[in-house]
């Protein structure tokens, strides 16, 4: 084979450099990233979650260790949508990589102030962020009920001028039922997994290791579960699949594409290295070339 292999790979429309992004809520808007690498490198950045209003999050200790992975509670805190606006979509301007919102809240309502802020924005595409806590329904997440997930979907997808990723959450029974609630609600497409519903104790201590209880593993621990939840997905619906959980490097990147992932997300990794993400494109195309592709899509949904 001569010369590079193809890289690029399209979501509803939007083209992607190549099939590596950030996962929302481990990497800001890259601009501590930014010190590191050129975020040029990257098919997309997705930024931490939006909301309507300044979310403070959740009280400390909101961080913890655990084997293989980490323990997180932050509690989506977030400076709000016009801060984001201000600040946060210029920065993202200056780079050659598609933006990708990601987008919290409460309420419908809540999620449909931000998108409705986000329409005239250059914004790519927007992930909405169904393992938020619904209020109006007693605080379950909307992602964990079929039919909140299409109704949910549907709303944001009339208010939206951008595409739109739902992403999902594994905690539940099926995560193809999720998946097909998301698509027959209009989205261009669907993000998974979100985090894990996990704990830890301070034996010592005796107590939580988290001041909320209760936090989102993620995480190399998570990685099993993740690909076979994507590859799951993948198969039940007709919608483009991105894949994270535990992602990191190009070969555990390569392992999503091939369980049929048309793009994927590195998060936690990005703590440890903060090269993680540009290394597992890299990652993917030396695997291209070593095996003489001339194409990446020509391993999605190989196996």
């Amino acid at each position: 084979m001569t010369g590079k292999p193809s890289m690029e790979v399209e979501l509803a429309g939007v083209v992607l450099k190549n099939p590596v992004m950030t996962a929302s809520g481990t990497f800001g808007s890259g601009m501590e990233y930014g010190e590191f690498f050129d975020l040029s490198l990257l098919g997309a950045v997705v930024t931490k979650g939006v909301a309507d209003v300044p979310w403070p999050g959740n009280p400390v200790p909101r961080v913890a260790e655990t084997a293989s992975g980490m323990l997180n509670a932050i509690g989506l805190q977030n400076p709000g949508i016009d801060v984001f606006i201000d600040r946060d979509l210029p920065f993202l301007a200056g780079y050659d990589t598609k933006v990708i919102v990601n987008v919290c809240g409460h309420s419908e309502e809540e999620y449909l102030r931000v998108v409705e802020r986000l329409a005239d924005t250059d914004a790519d595409m927007l992930e909405i962020n169904i393992s938020c806590p619904n209020v109006r329904e007693g605080g379950i997440a909307f992602g964990t009920d079929p039919a909140a997930v299409e109704k949910i979907t549907k709303a944001v997808k009339r208010a939206a001028r951008q595409p739109v990723i739902m992403k999902l959450s594994p905690n539940v029974t099926d995560i193809k039922v999720m998946a097909r609630a998301a698509e027959s609600g209009g989205a261009d497409a669907v993000s998974l997994i979100n985090t894990l519903t996990g704990m830890k104790i301070d034996i010592e201590k005796r107590c939580f290791a988290l001041a909320n209880r209760t936090g989102g593993l993620s995480g190399p621990a998570i990685k099993p579960v993740a690909l076979r939840m994507v590859y799951e997905a993948s198969h039940a619906v007709k919608i483009p699949v991105i894949g994270m959980g535990g992602i990191a490097s190009g070969e555990d990147a390569v392992e999503f594409l091939m369980a049929g992932a048309r793009a994927v997300s590195v998060g936690t990794a990005s703590f440890r290295d903060p090269l993680a993400a540009p290394r597992a494109a890299q990652g993917i195309e030396d695997y291209l070339i070593r095996h003489g592709l001339t194409d990446v899509k020509d391993i999605i949904g190989c196996v």
